[in-house]
This record gives C-alpha cells, sequence and structure tokens, in this order.
C-alpha cells in the first residue's frame, strides 16, 4: 500500500492528509482497549496525525490517545485543543500544561482554540507563543473560525503563524466552499475536516450508492473520498471497529471520476451565497 499523501502546514512541516479523530472516545473504559488499538492501527497504516482535545471527555480522550501512543510517541503527530473557558493567558498554559499530563508527553505537536469565545485573541495568541518558546507546543493553530474570524486573527497575528483551522466539512455540510476553504487554500493554511462522513451518516446512502459499485467501496469511502479531493484537505474521521479504520485508509487513495463529482454535486449542492459556519 503506498503512503499516505501529505500535505504542507505553514511551518514547512508535511502531515498526512487522512489522520484520526477522537471526539467521543474515553467515555467508557469499557471501551478503551478497543479505542487504543484502533488508534495504533491507523499508526500502522500511516495515519500519523491523531487529533484530540481537553474536552472530549474531559480528558478522557486524551488519555486514550496516551496509551495509545506508548512507545510510540515519534510515529505520531498530536493535535490537542484548549476550550475557549480556559483561553487567557495564564489558563490556556495551565490547560496545555494538564493536556500534557494526560497525555503522557513533553509537547503537544499542533496545538489548536477550540472555537472563539470571550478572550481577545490577541491574548490567546500571547500564550501560544509562550508555549511555543518553552517547547511545550510545536505549533498552533484554531478550531471552528469562520472567514471574518481568520481575517482578524492574520491581523493579530499575521496569516503564517496559523497552522490549520479544523471546522465541519462533510457532504451535508459545504458552506465552507464558498469563501472560507477558497481562502484558505489562496493563504496556504490546511483545512482541517472534522466529522467528515458525518459521524456515519453516509453508511448505506442511495445517493452514493451508485459511485460506490462503480469504484467496488462503501457509500462511507465514497463520502471521504470527496472530502479529500481537495488541496490542502486534511480529514481526522474518527474509527473504532479495525475494519472502519482499514476502510478509512483505503479510501484516501480513491480518485473520484468528473461524473461522479456531477454526481455527488447534484445530489448534494454546493453552497451558492455566504452561509453562517457550522458547528456541532
Amino acid at each position: 500500500m503506498p503512503a499516505i499523501r501529505t500535505t504542507r502546514l505553514p511551518a514547512g512541516i508535511d502531515v498526512p492528509v487522512l489522520g484520526q479523530g477522537t471526539w467521543y472516545m474515553g467515555e467508557d473504559r469499557r471501551r478503551a482497549a478497543d479505542e487504543v488499538a484502533a488508534l495504533r492501527l491507523g499508526l500502522d497504516l500511516g495515519m500519523s496525525l491523531i487529533d484530540t482535545a481537553e474536552m472530549y471527555a474531559s480528558g478522557g480522550a486524551e488519555e486514550v490517545v496516551r496509551d495509545a501512543i506508548a512507545g510510540r510517541r515519534d510515529e505520531a503527530f498530536l493535535v490537542s485543543k484548549v476550550l475557549p473557558s480556559n483561553a487567557s493567558r495564564q489558563r490556556t498554559i495551565a490547560a496545555c500544561e494538564a493536556s500534557l499530563r494526560r497525555l503522557g508527553t513533553d509537547h503537544i505537536d499542533l496545538y489548536l482554540l477550540h472555537w472563539r469565545g470571550g478572550v481577545p485573541l490577541a491574548e490567546t495568541v500571547e500564550a501560544f507563543e509562550a508555549l511555543q518558546a518553552d517547547g511545550k507546543i510545536g505549533h498552533w493553530g484554531v478550531s471552528n473560525f469562520d472567514l471574518d474570524d481568520m481575517q482578524e486573527l492574520a491581523r493579530v497575528s499575521g496569516s503564517s503563524a496559523v497552522q490549520t483551522n479544523q471546522v465541519l466539512y462533510n457532504l451535508e455540510s459545504r458552506g465552507i466552499e464558498f469563501d472560507l476553504l477558497p481562502a484558505s487554500q489562496q493563504e496556504n493554511i490546511p483545512v482541517m475536516a472534522y466529522s467528515p462522513i458525518g459521524q456515519g451518516a453516509f453508511a448505506g446512502d442511495d445517493r452514493l450508492a451508485g459511485i460506490a459499485r462503480r469504484h467496488d467501496v462503501s457509500t462511507t469511502q465514497v463520502a471521504l473520498a470527496w472530502v479529500l479531493r481537495h488541496k490542502g484537505v486534511i480529514a481526522i474521521p474518527k474509527a473504532v471497529k479495525p475494519e472502519h479504520v482499514r476502510a478509512n485508509r483505503v479510501a484516501v487513495d480513491l480518485v473520484l471520476t468528473e461524473v461522479d463529482l456531477a454526481e455527488i454535486d447534484a445530489a448534494f449542492p454546493p453552497p451558492r451565497r455566504k452561509v453562517p459556519l457550522e458547528m456541532i
């Protein structure tokens, strides 16, 4: 199997376009072994980017990631996120240190502001820069930022400092295609798509069935390949069952045809006007 293709962050770091999400992991210790095994299988298959957050299971997902990367930290590119309620200068630093303890590591490769809150962006950026200077994070970015938020952030920090914007993007949530995605591509800031397969919403979807049959794949794989068709888009689906991890890995190599894409556009129309950024 070929290596997963990569995209380059503004800092010059290449990361795989297919990573692994951990939302809802860590909520039930009875499932922890399966969750750890899934993440380790993903690492085996080259899905080295693992996304988590202090919010997920109140830190429980970070503990699952800790167990998954035990003895393999150098194979993983870790992404975690700070809650907006913790985004002041001192609280950001404290939140990051708590995440580091749960993750069992001395640094997070990419640290994101989970969404905008009441703290001025300049203060959060100052905290991120302090964490970078101390070696506790490699780089920083944001999540759930619309275009106007990104423009404001660029005035605070300079656009080259922001490594990614993690947003909701899938077949039924295409709003970013109107302005946010093109602007991000122009600035060479990768978009990280969460819930790229809609939390299983496209499994068996009749609108994708014909395309799936043509390629001898599942409808979910079609949906994931569609998200990954753009340059500069990273997808972070969550999977716990081994067969789903493997299916996600296969999807990254699926190339959809112009006919496929036209059928998808007819079934899931692209945005024709600006819509508010969707979040879940």
